[in-house]
């Protein structure tokens, strides 16, 4: 069988979501490179995704590879509330108490936490998502929600 299981089931998911993307994509005009269409994207996105899968399925059955470990339920749950939190709180609380709390809630489902890594990603994301979504983008999302005066 697979020398490398890690890879022969990252390589499986892969696949799956390249040729979902290609399945979903096909009812859509495809266009041309110059011109392109809603399926265009979705598409060649999908079909690099299914080679890089098929590349590393191959690869699984040349080079060894770990075991895979336990599934961590707990990472996972931590993970979505976090994306939960920031969904229910960006338009009350605003994007500066809304997304640090995703960045930290979600870092600390890492065995490899840290309190000061993650709050200098937080306030740099924050920084960043500003500057580019709210007044580069113009996208309308509050800086400061209505709960905090804004």
């Amino acid at each position: 069988m697979t020398r490398n299981p890690k890879d022969f089931w990252t390589g499986l998911i892969y696949i799956f979501f390249g040729a979902s993307a290609i399945i979903l994509a096909r009812n859509y005009n495809m266009g041309t490179a110059l011109r392109m269409g809603p399926a265009y994207f979705p598409t060649i996105l999908g079909a690099v995704l299914a080679v890089i899968g098929a590349i590393s399925v191959i690869r699984s059955f040349i080079t060894p590879g770990m075991p895979i470990g336990a599934f961590g339920f707990s990472g996972l749950a931590l993970v979505i509330f976090s994306v939960v939190v920031f969904g229910f709180l960006v338009r009350a609380a605003g994007l500066v108490v809304a997304l640090p709390l995703l960045v930290i809630i979600s870092a600390y489902a890492s065995a490899r936490f840290r309190w000061r890594t993650t709050l200098i990603m937080a306030v740099g994301l924050t920084i960043f998502c500003g500057l580019v979504f709210v007044k580069g983008l113009g996208i309308p999302l509050p800086i400061i929600g209505p709960w905090l005066g804004g």
